[in-house]
């Protein structure tokens, strides 16, 4: 007899929403438990056994790969609603490498062949792939169980010899389990029986959901959120008892005293399954070169011919980089991977696909560029190679490519067709519980109210992997709810324990993966909106050795290819962007004004802010800026504005350091910059300093202090080689390579790449030229952008006004389906309108080819039966398009349906023949037709004319009903919804917060009433204004106090909070509604308690930067920190910069006093 005992059917958190069992805490429990081997059995997938299987080696137990599949009775291909609802369980371990590669293509096969509810797999793919496979029979839902429980005893022994057959001798086994439950009693009883009879061995298990017994409530609450219910629901799905977690050997032998074989059972299985991974083994495609070619050799051929056409002049030093590349990109496997990528572009680029100018730290090769595959000059902007890949780096290198969104799908098809459909397969990635989401999605399971957990959500900052823990570091207050509250203490411990779980699969927006075999030789295969996609993620199957790729659909490619195109028909003019000059003044001073809507990387309204103090004057000050622009390297923004005005007072700790950082203004901004400080100073070579930059920016602060050592005083082999100089040895003083050093540490973890930097700062140049020599064809190409997005496209309406660009409504004889250019305005696109679609569009611009439309008949005689819909034609009519036949809207909306059948009926008639020989082609149609009569029905009155524009066009274009209170607005609106609308965006928050007051006034385009539970009345109203729109809540207080107000078209003031909510748009809780009037403004602005609450910022003024002045201050606002921006004016510079976010305060009496002390009475504003 053994004391030992393996557990063979485990649920990890990759059973989603399902298993509760952390693949990093299972491991810990198993060598408590004292077991040296464990299998994972996920729910129809394999999505974590690659991590499991590292997790297990890292601890010393042996990983068994398995998964608990669906079966399919009726065959995986029968889909009947209620025949085929209900399936079976079956446990799968792999007992070798084959065993392996058998599971995954049965698991593929249950998503690809018979996803119904579940993924299924039938007795036809496990005689298939049964080679090196256990089976065990599965839980109360295992098809042999259901069947012994539905009295169809002789069934499931036929079944268990057909599995037993199937699976051969010792690979098929009867699972007991125990959890306590009646009905398992008295399975295992008949299971017994089944055993004795059929000879096929016993295995015991418990059905592991959870690691300890008092995880329980936690899994029940992880399982009503997959369900959508909550615990008091009597009716959910609930686990029958606490008993589904990692039990010991002796828990496990006290339930089966009358079995002692199956508990040996599972360490025979154990014996047996041996499945091992070989990480970083690549499987790259292999690419077709002519015959009489090597690969090496073709690569190195289309290299230096691209050499000639990107330099006029080729120096030895040029040379010298394109040789050193290729020897590394030769030495290290990649000459294939290089072609592939260079073949798919080139049939973009050849078939008229616009391609970015590179991505990520590929911009650093100038092999790449001499390829065509970037279009950035790694030598003239100093962007380093290793970076992206040298030979000291075990990951592949990243190629991702932009294209035009339109037309990314037709480069996918084309690798798809060359390499073959089995060898291509998009890729998985999970979506997880973040804090503010794990906080609510267990709130709603426990019933807690919506407020209450509201305001516990809140107090978690809106970062990007922000956590629980880390929250409550950062705020005092979420500390001190949590600590008083019993029951927000209860809803925060279960959401920090399924914090970080993965919550559902979905497919990876770009990723892409290409295999020497089918994908499924390699990976297991997931079916997510009919998108074959891999089962494990893009850093999983890098690991694997699979070549992944993104190709990215980037929507401001298309908006050059389409002003481009606009430039061409409207102005004659061909450009080519290889030939743009990147030096041109005009272009910087228009991204120097900050009037930069819609252009690559600084539309928002920080970033526009931001490059109005930047003032860039090169392409390097744009890279630095979008480096800059993000949170943590703002920090450094007000040092590098500085610097940049005042190059002479800058100063490096070491001459060294000025070649590197002098393009920066002496500031640190790029990962590059900390590979070659390491270099230049250290000694290092550039392999070992990708290592330090990444260490740094993983805060590895164990690989980061050895580092620090080697830097500043080198290191010597045994045999007393020098393998790194270090800073004392190259003459740098010890403390200041320690503070150089410290000042790497600090920045690294924000630091940004300059070739992925460099690649986005092309693109916004380019932007910012068209729109500075072409902007009505770039505000053309701009709006038919974001045709879909309404707010966007009054947005750039309102900045078309700004620069005195006419927009034309949609025109039955002008409009094309996008935005087009007439003359020097812009004609509105007809796919814009509501209902209107590509088939009647197209049948239009046809027709018209011919001859223009003269009337509303003509136009219905004319377009294709089939396109000639009355939704879409009522629809134009609306939005105007037949305006200029000099016809109402209001008599074609009272006409248009007659016509429309008159006009078919008579196409049926000639159809049939039904036309006599004698009649003319006018006598079968009716009068008012034949005559082109349209009913004499007065005009809808202008108000209404607009409201059909907005319903629509989803904006106002011909005017707009708030705009005869402009004057009134302006005076009394502390904020619009478009500032709303970017408050998502993280540079903006600082103005604007969760809870503070604003004035709004609009237009009501929407209301919906609800009852709360008290049986009270509350809306939601949707409040347009002059730049977009936004939901306001009215609670029932509000609304018996406002409710006569609340009518669609409405023109109201909005008195109220806004309401933060993560990955949703900021709403407006209302405390007040009244009409908008100018007694209401009037009074509103003379009433101190209802004055909007403006967004609050400390002015401070000083004669110069005193060095004893500005440390006085810094000391005082770090006495009294808060969320108030501080702002220096410097008089001697007449400047105005941000202070870091660590000095901004809590405003109050004693920290004005005591400024007004350090700078004078006169010297302080709030506003």
């Amino acid at each position: 007899m053994t004391d030992k005992f393996v557990h063979l059917h485990l649920h990890s958190e990759y059973s989603l929403l399902d298993g509760y069992t952390r693949i990093s805490k299972l491991f810990e429990k198993i060598r408590e438990l004292g077991m040296d081997s464990v299998a994972i059995t996920d729910h129809g997938s394999m999505f974590g056994v690659i991590d499991f299987y590292k997790e297990a080696k890292k601890y010393g137990v042996k990983p068994i790969i398995g998964c608990e599949v669906y079966t399919a009775p009726r065959g995986r291909f029968q889909k009947d609603p209620v025949k085929d609802k209900n399936m079976g369980h079956l446990v799968l371990l792999a007992k070798s490498n084959k065993g392996y590669n058998n599971l995954i293509k049965i698991v593929s096969k249950g998503y690809i062949d018979g996803f119904y509810y579940k993924p299924r797999i039938d007795i036809e793919v496990l005689e298939k792939y049964n080679e090196d496979i256990i089976c065990l029979s599965a839980c109360l839902a295992g098809d042999i169980n259901r069947k012994i429980l539905d009295g169809d005893y002789n069934g499931a022994k036929k079944l268990a010899l057909r599995l037993n057959n199937i699976f051969g001798k010792d690979n098929f086994y009867l699972e007991i389990q125990d959890h306590g439950l009646q009905e398992q009693k008295k399975l295992n009883r008949n299971i017994l029986k089944l055993s004795k009879e059929t000879k096929i061995p016993l295995v015991a298990t418990n059905d592991v959901h959870y690691l300890n017994k008092e995880d329980h409530t936690a899994h029940d609450i992880l399982l009503c959120i997959q369900t959508g219910k909550t615990l008091n629901d009597e009716k959910r799905m609930k686990f029958p008892s606490s008993e589904f977690y990692l039990k010991s050997y002796d828990e496990m032998k006290s339930l089966f005293p009358y079995a002692s074989e199956a508990i040996d059972n599972t360490i025979k299985i154990a014996d047996m399954c041996n499945v091992t991974f070989d990480f970083h083994q690549m499987h790259l495609p292999g690419f077709d070169v002519p015959d009489d070619c090597s690969p090496n050799k073709y690569l190195r051929k289309h290299c230096y011919e691209g050499l000639k056409r990107r330099y006029s002049i080729i120096t030895e030093d040029i040379k010298k980089r394109l040789e050193y590349e290729l020897k590394t990109i030769e030495e290290m496997g990649y000459v294939d991977y290089f072609l592939i990528v260079w073949d798919f572009i080139k049939y973009a680029k050849d078939n008229g696909i616009l391609v970015g100018p590179g991505r990520g730290s590929c911009g650093g090769s100038i092999v790449a560029y001499t390829l065509d595959i970037t279009d950035i000059d790694p030598i003239k902007y100093n962007l380093i190679f290793e970076r992206f890949l040298n030979p000291e780096r075990v990951t592949m290198p990243d190629i991702d490519i932009d294209f035009e969104d339109e037309r990314r799908q037709e480069v996918i098809d084309y690798v798809i067709e060359k390499y073959g459909k089995e060898k291509v397969a998009q890729i998985i990635t999970f979506g997880t519980m973040a804090a503010r989401g794990a906080i609510r999605d267990v709130g709603r399971a426990i019933n807690m109210s919506y407020a209450e957990v509201d305001k516990i959500a809140k107090q978690i900052p809106n970062q990007l992997g922000i956590t629980i823990e880390k929250a409550m570091e950062f705020n005092p207050k979420f500390k001190e709810i949590y600590q008083r509250d019993d029951n927000a203490k209860y809803l925060i411990d279960v959401a920090m324990s399924l914090e970080g779980m993965p919550r559902h699969a979905s497919t990876h927006a770009a990723g892409v993966v290409i295999s020497k075999k089918a994908v499924d030789e390699y990976v297991p295969l997931y079916l997510h909106d009919n998108n074959i996609t891999t089962q494990f993620n893009m850093t999983l199957l890098e690991e694997l050795g699979l070549l992944k790729m993104d190709f990215l659909g980037l929507r401001n490619l298309t908006v050059i290819k389409d002003a481009i195109k606009l430039i061409k028909y409207n102005r004659g003019i061909n450009i080519d962007l290889e030939k743009i000059p990147f030096d041109d003044p005009e272009v910087y001073k228009l991204i120097s004004s900050g009037k930069t809507l819609g252009i690559f990387q600084l539309e928002s309204s920080g970033m526009r802010q931001f490059i109005k103090e930047l003032k860039p004057q090169c392409l390097e000050d744009i890279i630095a800026g979008i480096s800059l622009f993000r949170p943590g390297p703002m920090e450094s923004i007000p040092k590098y504005i500085k610097n940049k005005n005042n190059p002479g007072e800058i100063a490096y700790l070491h001459p060294k350091l000025e070649s590197i950082l002098k393009v920066t203004y002496g500031c640190l901004v790029y990962q590059e910059q900390v590979m070659q400080v390491v270099r230049e100073l250290g000694g290092y070579s550039y392999g070992r300093s990708d290592l330090v930059r990444r260490a740094m920016s993983k805060k590895k602060m164990d690989v980061m202090e050895k580092e620090r050592q080697y830097f500043i005083n080198g290191k010597v082999d045994e045999e007393g080689n020098i393998e790194i100089a270090g800073c004392v040895r190259n003459g740098v003083d010890e403390k200041k390579a320690n503070i150089i050093f410290d000042d790497m540490i600090d920045f690294a973890k924000y630091a940004f790449n300059k070739s992925h930097a460099a690649s986005y700062a092309v693109l916004a140049y380019q932007t910012a030229y068209l729109k500075c020599y072409y902007p009505v064809e770039f505000m053309a190409a701009l709006m038919t952008s974001v045709m879909g997005n309404a707010s966007k496209v009054a947005q750039y309406i309102n900045d078309c006004k700004r620069m005195n660009i006419d927009i034309l409504p949609p025109s039955i004889n002008e409009s094309y389906a996008k935005f087009t250019v007439n003359g020097d305005k812009i004609r509105f696109g007809m796919v814009a309108i509501k209902n209107v679609g590509m088939g009647i569009i197209n049948s239009i611009v046809r027709e018209r080819k011919k001859r223009k439309f003269t009337s509303f008949v003509d136009f219905c005689e004319r377009v294709e039966t089939r396109e000639l819909n009355k939704r879409a034609v009522e629809s134009m009519i609306k939005s105007g398009v037949f305006d200029e036949l000099d016809v109402t809207r209001a008599g074609l909306l009272a006409s248009y349906e007659r016509i429309i059948e008159g006009v078919q009926q008579d196409r049926r008639r000639n159809i049939e023949g039904q036309v006599s020989l004698f009649n003319t082609y006018e006598d079968t149609l009716p009068d008012a037709i034949k005559n082109d009569i349209l009913p004499d029905v007065k005009e809808f009155p202008h108000k209404y004319l607009l409201s059909f524009e907005k319903e629509m066009l989803g904006i106002y274009l011909s005017g707009h009903p708030l705009s005869e209170y402009e004057d009134l607005i302006n005076k009394i609106s502390s904020v619009n919804s478009n500032d709303l609308k970017e408050m998502g965006d993280s540079d903006s928050k600082q103005m604007l917060r969760d809870g503070q007051r604003v004035i709004i006034p609009g237009i009501v385009i929407k209301k919906q009433d609800k009852t709360t539970k008290n049986n009270n009345l509350m809306a939601f109203i949707t409040l347009e204004d002059m730049f977009g729109s936004l939901e306001v809540i009215v609670f029932p207080a509000v609304y018996d106090r406002c409710m006569e107000l609340l009518f669609e078209d409405s023109i109201i003031i909005v008195v109220g909070k806004i309401n933060f909510k993560e990955d949703e748009d900021p709403k407006i809780i209302a405390e007040n509604i009244i009409s908008l009037t100018e007694e209401n403004v009037n009074m509103i602005l003379s009433t101190n308690n209802s004055k909007p609450e403006k967004p609050k910022k400390i002015y401070l003024r000083l004669k110069n930067r005193n060095n004893d002045i500005m440390n006085k201050i810094k000391e005082i606002l770090r006495r009294k920190r808060g969320k108030t921006p501080v702002y220096l004016y410097i008089e001697s510079e007449k400047r105005k910069l941000l202070a870091n976010k660590d000095l901004w305060i809590q405003i109050d009496k004693s920290i004005i006093k005591e400024l007004k002390e350090v700078l004078g009475d006169n010297s302080i504003r709030i506003c």
